[in-house]
Order: structure tokens, then C-alpha cells, then sequence
């Protein structure tokens, strides 16, 4: 669930295009032909200099709102508003709050209005918000690096079971999400978190959110340094504060000693690499993000010491601030300025404006050739064992975190993670506890040891709560999964590779279609019949990692929802029959004829 589209068709004009186009008169005269007497009259200019439009630029001089966001982030720094819930809404209720507040600065606080209930995706469009917006909220709680204890964990349950309708969810950005909160009983909500040090500060809107980190930070074998005080660092120092409370856009960041973090699709990103000459370090990326216009980070090329990740951070953060576009919200993703500037004028203006001084030049990390979700058990360095549990697509509740909070402190362990991949992560389980949680934990819905469908699939909010979405994608995952774990029963033996499964419920990404094996972005689509229902544009052969890359799109290719499920098994049988030995299904995707792929 996202404010808006990411993305939009570019029209900024590039600095070849915004330069006028030179004149007759004024080109060179080839040497063949007269040329003209001096005397001549000079000819009437029949074209005028295209003007660039101003893009909002802070640092350019331009502070007049161009747009109703950037008006309303001026008229009151969305910060505030927590003090008018606490004290004038939560009173109140719903129809006391001010609509600037109610559908732009409550993002700040973690706060989305959600769906109505009985509308299909043939009301879905900004013409109909009067229509669509519920009287209960969707909640996040920021959860920065994943990382919880019992505790936290058992407080997010009992708030879910209390405020929320026993909803809760694991969101693709290591938070949970809350569904069919009041607004009368957000304050008491924040005070429970807050007891328990967790927050919804910034979980949402035009700011830096929930930072993503590593579920075994500190604990892996095959991570090549532990990020946890710089992702601690950056929370204690910028989260809250009102210099970089008012971003073009929203602004996600990614750290880690591994590459478990889906870095490529972060605005900035700090990966794990070994320098030759100063070690363990952090990779520095920007510019990453998906949506309408999707791109994949860039490196810097630059070594980033541990101790200085909050400072450069920090320096990214307020270069966005001063130089991201605020004219059109469709074009102010860090993205876009990365791709009219190029990361060199980046790294420059960087590091002379606003780190002053030069980045160390850095290797690039070594690119994994799989997914790296943590599913499963696995050692640690301290000795005991992480164990990883698979949710279908994030699709929990109060009433099984609460369970999962018991069963962890009942083996003696205190601290639970979740991942980017929508599981759930336990370490410090000894070996003689491993079977005992696998155990109390599968009845739940959470499995250690999942099938590669239930291991892989993962869907955004969708139609159940999202007020922009077309299609049903969590709710139909549920089902799904369990599908299609029959209908391949006989060749699922045979995949010795993932298949990433991602539902998307509309053209914003947040379930990340486009670098999904096979991707579904909802749409409405013609049944053959004249009736508009329910479907998705597929994407093929999208990944991260080692066959970076968006997935291959066929010319007129949408399925119905009521296709899913054989759609799937379809393409996954062709992949079967027709790959190559040790092939990903990116690589088959990329080559397969188009007749297989459909």
C-alpha cells in the first residue's frame, strides 16, 4: 500500500533536447552552395528556445510548492500531526480529522486509510477516494534490521489481537502491518510500543523509512561484517528529525554484510565487500526502485568504512533532500536524478558538497546466484542455530505472533527477525530445540522446511485492504500456494533451483513483479466475453543477484485470476521439459520460444 505511483513516462527533456535547435541560417553552409550576400536580410526566427521546465530543486533555488504534497509538507511539517491524533482525533474519532492530515501527514506516523470493504477494482482510481476510504487504518510498525526480541514480539501480537482484528502481517520491508485500526486507540498503541522500544515514526510517507538489514547481522557464517550499529546509528540519530522529515519522495534504505537485503531496488544501499588493501567494509548503491519506470541501483564505486555509513548516509540523504525533483511526484524517486546526472556527477557533488572530502575507491561484491531468505536451519558463529520459518506471503496474525513469542522463550532464546522475503526468522536455537520449534510452530502456519511454492510466493496487500490495488494477491496466495504444491507434484523433485512466485496487486511493485521469475501486475482484463475482471500483466524471468535484470513482458499476454494456477503450472512444466542442465529459470526465460512462455 503506497501514496502513490512510484513513476511516470518521462518528460523532462535531456540537456541535448533542452537546448534550441539552431536555424537555417545559423548552419554550417556546405561548400557547394553560394553563399549568401552580405547584404542579405537575416531571416525571421520561425522557432522559440525551449525553456526546462524547473524540476522544484531545492538547491536550485526553488522552495515554492509545485504540487499539493510539497504545499502541505509546507504548510505544516508532517511531523506534527502526531500531537493533533493524541490530542484532537483520538477524541474526536474519525470524522474529526482534517483531510490534509488524514491523506497525507499521517504516512509520517505509520498511518494509511484502508480499503471499503465491496468495492472491486472497477472503483479503483482517484475519482472514487471519498468512496474508498474506510474508517480504520492500516498501521506500520517500523521494524529496523528486522530485529525484535519477545518482548516486542508479544507486544505486536497483543496489540494486533486487541486493536486490529487479530490482522497482521510481514510486509516485503521487514515490518508488520496492522489492518482495521481505530483512531481512537492509536495513542494507546503508540504507548504500548513505545514501552517496548518500537515505533511507527516515518514508517510511511516522504521520508526515510524502515531501515532493511540483515536477519542474522552479527550471527552469519557468510556475512562479511555485522551492520548493526551503523543501522542503529542512523535510526538514533535521523529518524524523527525534521531536516530530513520533508523528502521529494519516499526514501528506502538497504544495509548489510550479505546480499540478503534485495539492495538493488533501495534508493541507497551499504553491502558487505572486502576491500584489498582497509578489509571488511560497505559497498556504497543508489538509485535503485521499481514501479511504472523501474531501475536497478547503481554503484559509487566506493568503500564505505563501518563507522562512517551514518555519516554518508546522512550526506545522500540531503543531497535527495536539496537536488530530488519535487515538481511531478512520478519523477521524485532518487532514481530519476541518478539517471539525468549519472553517478559520477553523483559520487562528485557528494563528496564535495556535502561530505567534503573523497570516498575511498571500492571492489564490487560478488553477486549471489540465488535468493538468500534465511529459510531453513542454519549455524551461527556464536554456536547455536538460526531457524527460519515460511509464512505464506507474509500472512500471519496477533494471535500467531503471540504463539511464536511463547514457543521462542519456552527453547530459552530471545530474539526473533523478520526478512525482505516475508518470513520470520528465530536464532539462537540450541541443537537439541531445533525439532521442538519446528514442531509447535508448523500448526501455525509457519514452516521451517516449506515447499519451493510456499517458499517463493510472495504478494503485496492487494484489494482486501489497498485502496489503490485492482486485484485480489494476499488473500489468493493462501490458496495458491497449496495449489500448486499438488498440481506439480510429480516434477517438484526436479526443481534443484528457486522459482520466485510475486503477486502484485498494481502498477506500484511493492510485491515486486518485475523481478519476480514469474511476476503477476494486476489489471483488469477482458474476460473474451466484453466483462472487465480481474487479472494480470506477467512478467518473466526477472531477478536480482547474479541475472540482474526486469522481467521479459509478451505483447498482449494478461491472464485472468481464474488462470492463475494453470498459467503457473504451464510455463513451470515447459521450464522442466526444456531447460538446460543447471539453468535458472531467468536464463531460460531470457531464451525461451514465445509459445512456452504464454
Amino acid at each position: 500500500m503506497t501514496s502513490s505511483t512510484d513513476a511516470g513516462p518521462s518528460d523532462q527533456p535531456t540537456p541535448r533536447q533542452a537546448r534550441p535547435e539552431r536555424q537555417a541560417s545559423e548552419r554550417r553552409v556546405r561548400p557547394d552552395r553560394p553563399r549568401p550576400e552580405a547584404s542579405t536580410a537575416p531571416r525571421a526566427r520561425t522557432g522559440k528556445p525551449v525553456r526546462r521546465k524547473s524540476e522544484g530543486q531545492w538547491a536550485l533555488g526553488y522552495r515554492e510548492p509545485l504540487n499539493p504534497n510539497e504545499q502541505s509538507k509546507k504548510d505544516d511539517n508532517p511531523l506534527n500531526v502526531r500531537a493533533r491524533i493524541e490530542n484532537i482525533y483520538a477524541k474526536g474519532g474519525f470524522d474529526s480529522i482534517d483531510k490534509a492530515d488524514l491523506r497525507g501527514r499521517f504516512r509520517w506516523w505509520g498511518l494509511y486509510t484502508q480499503r471499503e470493504q465491496g468495492y472491486d477494482g472497477t472503483w479503483t482510481g482517484d475519482e472514487n477516494i471519498d468512496i474508498l476510504e474506510a474508517k480504520y487504518f492500516m498501521m506500520r510498525v517500523r521494524c529496523d534490521g528486522g530485529a525484535l526480541n519477545v518482548a516486542q514480539l508479544r507486544t505486536l501480537g497483543q496489540i494486533s489481537t486487541e486493536f486490529g482484528r487479530d490482522t497482521a502481517d510481514l510486509s516485503d520491508r521487514e515490518n508488520v502491518q496492522y489492518h482495521w485500526i481505530e483512531i481512537e486507540n492509536v495513542p494507546e498503541i503508540w504507548r504500548r510500543l513505545e514501552e517496548v522500544g518500537l515505533q511507527t515514526t516515518e514508517a510511511c510517507g516522504d521520508c526515510p523509512r524502515v531501515v532493511l538489514g540483515s536477519p542474522l547481522a552479527g550471527e552469519s557464517l557468510d556475512e562479511i561484517i555485522d551492520t548493526t550499529p551503523a543501522i542503529q546509528e542512523i535510526v538514533r540519530r535521523y529518524i524523527g528529525d525534521k531536516k530530513y522529515s520533508n523528502l521529494p519522495r519516499k526514501f528506502k534504505t538497504a544495509i548489510s554484510g550479505q546480499q540478503d537485503v534485495v539492495h538493488e531496488i533501495n534508493d541507497v544501499a551499504f553491502i558487505g565487500v572486502e576491500h584489498p588493501e582497509h578489509g571488511p567494509g560497505l559497498d556504497l548503491w543508489v538509485g535503485g526502485g521499481l514501479s511504472t519506470n523501474p531501475m536497478l541501483a547503481q554503484r559509487v564505486g566506493a568503500w564505505v568504512p563501518l563507522d562512517e555509513v551514518p555519516d554518508v548516509w546522512e550526506a545522500v540523504v540531503s543531497l535527495y533532500r536539496d537536488y530530488g525533483y519535487r515538481r511531478l511526484r512520478t519523477k521524485a524517486r532518487l532514481k530519476f536524478l541518478i539517471k539525468d546526472w549519472g553517478v559520477e556527477k553523483f559520487r562528485e557533488v557528494l563528496e564535495e558538497k556535502y561530505l567534503k572530502r573523497k570516498l575511498i575507491d571500492g571492489p564490487a561484491p560478488e553477486q549471489p546466484a540465488k535468493p538468500i531468505d534465511h529459510v531453513g536451519v542454519q549455524r551461527l558463529r556464536n554456536g547455536l542455530n538460526a531457524v527460519g520459518f515460511s509464512p505464506i506471503a507474509g500472512r500471519v496474525s496477533g494471535t500467531v505472533l503471540t504463539k511464536v513469542a511463547d514457543a521462542v522463550e519456552k527453547i530459552g532464546a530471545d530474539r526473533i527477525r523478520f526478512t525482505p522475503y516475508q518470513k520470520l526468522i528465530v536464532l539462537d536455537v540450541a541443537d537439541d530445540k531445533i525439532e521442538q520449534l519446528i514442531t509447535e510452530l508448523e500448526p501455525l502456519g509457519l514452516q521451517a522446511r516449506p515447499s519451493i511454492w510456499r517458499r517463493n510466493l510472495l504478494a503485496c496487500s492487494g484489494i482486501e485492504f489497498c485502496k489503490l490495488s485492482f486485484v485480489e494477491t494476499r488473500k489468493r496466495s493462501q490458496v495458491l500456494a497449496p495449489e500448486l504444491e499438488q498440481r506439480l507434484a510429480d516434477v517438484n523433485a526436479q526443481l534443484d533451483v528457486p522459482i520466485t512466485v510475486n503477486i502484485n496487486g498494481c502498477p506500484n511493485s511493492c510485491g515486486r513483479s518485475q523481478i519476480a521469475d514469474i511476476g503477476f501486475k494486476g489489471q483488469l482484463v477482458d474476460d473474451g466475453e466484453g466483462n472487465q475482471v480481474e487479472g494480470f500483466q506477467v512478467h518473466l524471468g526477472g531477478s536480482l543477484g547474479l541475472d540482474s535484470g526486469f522481467g521479459r513482458k509478451l505483447r498482449q499476454h494478461k491472464v485472468t485470476s481464474a488462470e492463475l494456477g494453470d498459467y503457473i503450472e504451464r510455463v513451470v512444466r515447459n521450464f522442466v521439459k526444456n531447460r538446460n542442465a543447471d539453468e535458472r529459470f531467468a536464463q531460460w526465460a531470457v531464451r525461451a520460444d514465445e509459445a512456452d512462455l504464454r
